[in-house]
């Protein structure tokens, strides 16, 4: 049987439209589907982080949008104290890592934190660093009460969890008498650093990971081992952040395999499971 002209062209036109619209439309989805591989909404995340967290956080951070092409990670480092203040006076934050458990638990307190975020992520070690050609001859905490040594930067006890473990080791150790004139208070662990770099002071309590980041310092002394074993970093998501959902997934990939390798390089041990 012989199909008219007239028939044969419309069915041939019908065919050309169909085959357009399976081009244009991914095949079982439909315009409006967000299931169709269009790209992702954009996300900016805003971490506020212990300033010893620095270079180890910009490393992870640069290796997480890699692989998270959508997420954009906008960080601010300072002493842990000062961020707790700023969080509570409602900086726009998501993620807070502190350097030590009393921030986040004065967070916690006042309702602060997105429920069953929070997690132990790390622990450090408090030590005595000194200037790499320093000849003083300091091999211990209690070194740091002899007379020789004139000044010693410690962070601010205030807002610097590293000062508040030096003090306690100082307090341990029977030498705060003698201490406490050579004090030089700092506002962060890296402003310490700087001061022993740049011989302002005779020794400083770091942590031994931001010893690790100079080459002009070089560790002398560890705390007493009751001090370093309380020494932990909690992580959570701030309950009145933006991006929660995509908060926990960096908080899950902060406690997870890739990002361990990159911890470990610059001296942390991770602690979260």
């Amino acid at each position: 049987m012989t199909i008219p002209s007239k028939v044969n062209y419309r069915l041939t036109s019908l065919l050309l439209i169909a085959a357009a619209v399976f081009t244009v439309l991914p095949s079982g989805c439909s315009g409006r589907d967000n299931s169709t591989g269009a790209s992702p909404e954009e996300v900016n995340l805003t971490v506020s982080a212990a300033a010893s967290l620095t270079d180890v956080l910009k490393e992870i951070n640069q290796l997480y949008t890699q692989n998270e092409t959508n997420v954009t990670i906008s960080t601010n480092f300072a002493s842990s104290g000062t961020l707790q203040t700023q969080i509570e006076n409602g900086a726009p934050v998501d993620i807070f890592i502190s350097a030590s458990p009393i921030q986040m638990d004065n967070l916690q307190k006042k309702d602060l934190l997105l429920n069953e975020t929070r997690i132990n992520l790390l622990s450090n070690k408090v030590v005595v660093v000194v200037s790499a050609d320093s000849a003083l001859g300091i091999s211990s905490f209690s070194d740091l009460a002899w007379d020789k040594v004139k000044k010693i930067a410690v962070g601010d006890p205030k807002s610097v969890p590293a000062g508040t473990y030096a003090l306690e080791a100082f307090d341990r150790l029977g030498i705060t008498a003698q201490i406490q004139p050579k004090e030089v208070l700092a506002g962060d662990v890296r402003q310490v650093l700087t001061y022993v770099e740049s011989n302002n002071v005779d020794a400083g309590i770091v942590y031994a990971t931001d010893a690790l980041t100079s080459t002009k310092v070089k560790i002398v002394a560890s705390a007493p081992a009751n001090i370093n074993a309380k020494i932990v970093y909690p992580a959570a998501v701030i309950k009145t952040g933006k991006n929660p959902g995509a908060a926990r997934a960096y908080l899950n990939f902060l406690s997870g395999p890739q990002a361990k390798i990159v911890f470990e390089k610059y001296g942390f041990t991770v602690i979260a499971k």
